[in-house]
């Protein structure tokens, strides 16, 4: 069995894609950072969760080789 190339290239995205999604959020923080404190917490929340949302077409790509079943 020869040893697949999506694993390793699955890990760089993912690695990317939290890296890109931190710097969006970070620069958001100037402008979230002026709202009361109950704003900012769902806010944060939602923006927490979302970049999980491709994370499993993407891992089912790095398992099967196809993005959909």
């Amino acid at each position: 069995m020869n040893p697949s190339w999506r694993k390793p290239f699955g890990i760089f995205v993912i690695i990317g894609i939290i890296i890109i999604w931190a710097v969006i959020v970070a620069s958001a923080s100037g402008p979230i950072g002026t709202l009361p404190a109950l704003v900012q917490a769902p806010i944060y929340l939602v923006a927490g969760i979302i970049w999980i949302l491709p994370l499993k077409p993407l891992l089912q790509w790095m398992e099967t080789g196809k993005w959909r079943e």
